[in-house]
């Protein structure tokens, strides 16, 4: 019996391999996702800001608003998220022209519109984290801070800022 076990992971590494070998335009494809329009900056910044091959993101958020854990649950937080991840992909698309050009996630900042007695803010950036790595594979997986605010503006649910590397 101990000699199959090795051909079981065979199927997994065909899977794996296939997915490193979309890119992430034909990963949105097959998930059955569309990109939003990137809309103008409700204020004086810009969208993103290149250094070198590094990429910075603004702050971008949902139209779902509300305080997760008072009008919103824990499950809508987390699409609110992904959502926002949507709108961030199609931020770093309209910045780079290729989804491609991504070579990893560095670090991302989620904010949550937290009733004070919540603390489940990470269940809730998940959202926009197991979007990432959906999309990006390996590539999506970044260091993360999720954290709690009082407020966010116009009152939407989830703010999150983005830093990735782009292949030089």
């Amino acid at each position: 019996m101990n000699f199959f076990k090795p051909f079981l992971l065979i199927p997994l590494f065909l899977c794996s391999f296939y997915t490193l070998a979309q890119t992430p335009e034909q990963r949105l494809e097959e998930l059955g996702l569309t990109l939003p329009e990137v809309g103008i900056p409700i204020a004086n910044y810009v969208k993103w800001k290149q250094v070198d091959n590094m990429l910075y993101l603004s702050g971008t958020g949902t139209d779902v608003i509300g305080k997760v854990g008072a009008e919103l649950t824990v499950e809508e937080g987390y699409q609110a998220a992904r959502e926002t991840g949507l709108q961030i992909i199609a931020v770093l698309q309209a910045a780079t022209g290729d989804l491609s050009k991504v070579k990893q996630f560095v670090k991302v900042l989620g904010m949550v519109n937290s009733d004070p007695d919540f603390s489940k803010q990470p269940a809730v950036i998940n959202g926009f984290s197991d979007l990432m790595v959906e999309v990006f594979g390996e590539k999506g997986k970044h260091a993360r801070s999720a954290v709690g605010v009082a407020a966010l503006p116009n009152n939407m649910a989830v703010e999150i800022e983005v830093i990735v590397e782009l292949i030089e």
